[in-house]
């Protein structure tokens, strides 16, 4: 049964350093899927927090010259400071340290302890300290830590130690995740837990004896060890919510509505985790969703290849709300995505200082010459502002779809899409020209109205994701401080003719980028001889290839045909629309590996029915026998390029 209420859970952190743009994402998504369902008047309930116990955290003291709770203590000071920084509303922040989340780990050691769940053995593996995780020989690759995106040196030890008895829950793991599809996303993250299940599972070691790891929570049954730190961290989702302290409050939070993390913990979420709630007898939270990478380019951001981005440097630079943005509009979740300072300003001059910043600057400056100040009266409604609305209330609706289903980026180009089509109506009715005349003044303020009310409901809907920013254009418009009220961004026509609107600085100031200067051409070149063609090769004219229109595009979503192999059914984004094109690759690409990729496609070809499916253009790949592979563009560009 669907609860009542939405809890959503980040990873806790390690304070063994500074947090980084991994960290930062993370939280924002969380806190603008909160933002979201409070807006539309769920209870909510956010928790993040730090992970403090472990190997990592006692290395790094030592490094430092102190104690491991000292490091603790100056390290999630930076966390506080980046969240307050990022404008995070998180309703509490646990860190592993505090007695009420160590009381609850230990009643629930020693009741598993005391069931026969927990029991004594002699282990000898491989040991990787940066996964705090043990691994047999066959796991190893190349020698080193099979985790994805880790690949670090092990170290080989011997020692008495206490186990989890993790392996009696593999079949019904297995089958409580193939019965309940939601439970882990993307579907692809579904397949690869179920994939690593169908080998031997085996049991979970949960301890360290202190004589070579003595930073954690002591086992209460055997002083000489402390716990496995993801035993111990995992519990946080459970301990800060009441869990063996407060009924009440556990049982109007739990289950978790999400479990967000990056994919490099899937195993340890949905393996470790389920199966020790499973021999608890607590229930499973509704869905753990796995979202990817940001590289830099197409390398993974680490320490070690120096090209970690520091949100903190980041935002004092660019500002809180735009660095938000670019965020979440960037990511199609579960996707890696490509992180770098140019594809930020891109996407910030084109959607933000160009569109809508500069919508808000042209409406608001009419207002003023023209009317006073105030919000002008509507007129009878013509085809093109019926467009208009339209266009914004179904963009409004699918915003709050797009969040449902943890596609918060398509929901966010949607908005960006009603800014351009406002943006459109001003240029073809323009209300400047209509002005100046007393005939047609009441048009113009027909017009400023529309793009108003427009921007009213563009402003709620993007009010969790900058809610800065947001605010000042609502204050712009005469709007009131505060939450918007939900049910006024799905009617039109909410604005109050006659309300005074507010000066303001410009919005969105469009950062410059320095131009690189050309090379001279040189005097005089070498006109080069013509070839001949290629026999069986057509030659043809610029003015012929000219005629096609090669955009880039962003996939959407992608599903199969039914009935058919070979084709599949995709959903783009040109930057300006969204279209459906058809598409045989069926047996080349997964639809799952397609989601988020930048595409090129011919857009201005005649709209074509395949298998009773109206195909809107046709995308571009290169062949060689049974090869395909889709022409992809080389960096990061804005949706609707041209190519050519």
């Amino acid at each position: 049964m669907k609860k009542e209420n939405f809890y959503i859970t980040t990873p806790i952190y390690y304070v063994n350093d500074k947090p980084h743009i991994g960290h930062a994402y993370t939280t924002i998504l969380a806190d603008v899927l909160a933002r979201y369902h409070r807006l539309i008047n769920v209870p909510t309930w956010f928790l993040t927090g730090t992970d403090e116990h472990g190997q990592k955290v006692q290395r790094a003291a030592e490094a430092a010259g102190m104690s491991p709770k000292q490091q603790a203590d100056e390290t999630v000071v930076r966390f506080r400071e980046l969240w307050q920084k990022l404008e995070i509303t998180n309703d509490d922040f646990i860190r592993t340290t505090e007695p009420r989340h160590q009381e609850v780990v230990r009643k629930i050691l020693q009741d598993l302890y005391d069931r026969d769940e927990i029991y004594r053995a002699e282990f000898e593996g491989w040991y990787c300290v940066t996964c705090e995780r043990f691994y047999t020989e066959k796991d190893l690759v190349d020698g080193n830590c099979p985790e994805p995106g880790c690949g670090r040196p092990v170290e080989r030890i011997t020692e008495p130690n206490y186990f989890f008895r993790m392996s009696k829950y593999q079949q019904w793991l297995i089958d409580y995740i193939e019965a309940n599809p939601k439970f882990i996303q993307p579907d692809f993250r579904r397949n690869e837990t179920l994939g690593f299940l169908r080998k031997e599972l085996t049991d979970l070691c949960i301890s360290r004896p202190k004589s070579r790891m003595g930073w954690g929570i002591e086992l209460p049954f055997d002083a000489d060890f402390v716990t496995y730190v993801w035993f111990d961290a995992l519990v946080n989702y459970i301990s800060a919510a009441g869990y063996l302290s407060d009924d009440d409050r556990f049982n109007s939070l739990w289950p978790a509505s999400y479990h967000l993390i990056g994919k490099d913990i899937l195993t340890t979420h949905t393996v470790y985790w389920p199966t020790m709630l499973k021999a608890m007898n607590v229930p499973m939270p509704e869905t753990i969703f796995a979202h990817g990478w940001w590289l830099i380019g197409r390398d993974k951001m680490s320490k070690t290849a120096g090209n970690v981005v520091n949100p903190m440097e980041f935002v004092d630079k660019h500002g809180v709300d735009p660095f938000r943005y670019f965020l979440i509009t960037e990511m199609s979740l579960g996707q890696d995505a490509s992180f770098t300072e140019e594809a930020f300003i891109r996407r910030y001059n084109t959607d933000l200082a160009n569109d809508l910043g500069n919508m808000l600057s042209r409406v608001t400056k009419l207002i003023g010459s023209y009317f006073d100040g105030k919000i002008p009266a509507p007129q009878e409604e013509g085809e093109a502002e019926a467009k208009l609305r339209d266009t914004t209330l179904k963009a409004a609706e699918e915003l709050v779809a797009s969040v449902d289903r943890m596609r918060p980026d398509q929901g966010l180009n949607g908005m960006a899409a009603v800014v351009r089509e406002a943006n459109r109506y001003m240029e073809v009715r323009q209300p400047w020209t209509l002005a100046k005349s007393d005939d047609t003044r009441a048009d113009a303020g027909m017009v400023l109205y529309y793009a108003a009310e427009a921007l009213r409901i563009v402003s709620g809907m993007l009010y969790p994701v900058m809610p800065g920013k947001m605010t000042e254009l609502r204050r712009a418009l005469g709007l009131p401080d505060g939450d918007p009220v939900f049910a006024d961004l799905h009617e039109w026509g909410r604005l109050e003719p006659g309300t005074p609107i507010q000066k303001m600085k410009i919005l969105f100031p469009r950062i410059q980028v320095p131009k690189v200067k050309e090379a001279a051409p040189e005097e005089e070149k070498a006109k080069p001889k013509q070839k001949e063609a290629p026999v069986g090769i057509v030659q043809i004219e610029y003015a012929d290839f000219a005629k096609l229109s090669l955009r880039t595009a962003r996939v959407l979503e992608a599903e199969k045909v039914e009935g058919a192999d070979k084709l599949l059914r995709l959903q783009i984004d040109l930057g300006d629309e969204q279209r459906q094109i058809v598409a045989g690759i069926a047996l080349h690409y997964e639809p799952d590996a397609l989601v988020g990729m930048n595409i090129v496609v011919v857009a201005n070809l005649k709209p074509a029915c395949i298998r009773k499916i109206e195909s809107n253009g046709m995308l571009l790949a290169a062949t060689s026998g049974d090869q395909l592979r889709l022409i992809t563009v080389d960096g990061d560009m804005p949706l609707g390029s041209s190519v050519g």
